[in-house]
């Protein structure tokens, strides 16, 4: 069930399902990438799938392959916005800072849909003051925040986490990740500084970003480290309670 009380997995895709698979059953949202689809308006309105939809028509300015006219652009995602399965649109902020842009995101809010405002660095992660800058400006915009830059090193990474963690105090819906073989491990732990999203390519074979890895893979991982947050959570109430239990022994005894 989607929900930004927790962590979602958005299964990513160019060709919307006509019915449930195996692949997608981990998947809490589905992303439809309608700069990747050949008729991405006539999918969205054929779709009956169980799962709520982020629609994104991303440009070739900011790493898409959609080539239509700005105001084509952004009426296509207005247009999708109307289906009912529709829950969030994905707007750059660079979009949102234009007249344009700010009037399909009224547009699109008066369907009852929210806005993701993303940010994408295909390069490098910049530092920590300017990744804040930039998930300020997103939440500033949108209901979700949405960061992801290309880590060059492990380094690059973890300040985007830090910046994650400190963006995560301010109230707002943040999603977060570091493209890149450098950056993988930082979407599964992500969610354990407050990334609300995290992106899989619902084909294994066709990721829409680098280093992005499986649904089952995040699924898995994912796992692992919930139960291993509650084993240690547990094994730490545990020695707490022993502990205050003996004092409690040596005291009587004493």
């Amino acid at each position: 069930m989607f929900t930004l009380d927790q962590f979602n997995i958005a299964a990513a895709t160019a060709t919307l399902p006509t019915e449930t698979h195996a692949t997608l059953q981990a998947a809490d949202i589905i992303e439809f990438r309608m700069d990747l689809a050949e008729d991405p308006l006539e999918e969205v309105r054929a779709y009956s799938g169980p799962h709520p939809l982020i629609v994104t028509n991303r440009p070739d300015w900011e790493g898409g392959k959609c080539t239509d006219t700005e105001s084509d652009r952004l009426d296509s995602l207005t247009s999708a916005s109307r289906h009912s399965a529709v829950r969030m649109v994905d707007l750059e902020l660079e979009t949102l800072a234009t007249t344009r842009g700010e009037e399909a995101m009224k547009r699109i809010r008066s369907n009852d849909v929210d806005i993701i405002a993303s940010v994408h660095d295909f390069e490098d992660t910049p530092p920590l003051s300017v990744l804040e800058k930039k998930l300020y400006q997103a939440a500033s915009h949108g209901t979700v925040a949405k960061l992801a830059t290309m880590a060059n090193t492990t380094a690059d990474g973890m300040r985007l986490l830090q910046a994650t963690h400190q963006a995560s105090g301010w109230g707002t819906h943040i999603a977060t990740m570091a493209m890149g073989a450098a950056g993988k491990h930082t979407r599964v732990v992500a969610p354990l500084y407050g990334s609300k999203i995290g992106y899989a390519p619902a084909d294994p074979t066709e990721a829409t970003a680098p280093g992005q890895l499986t649904i089952e893979e995040l699924d898995t991982v994912l796992n692992l480290v919930r139960w291993q947050l509650v084993y240690r959570v547990n094994m730490l109430y545990v020695s707490e309670h022993w502990y205050q239990t003996s004092c409690s022994y040596d005291v009587n005894w004493g």
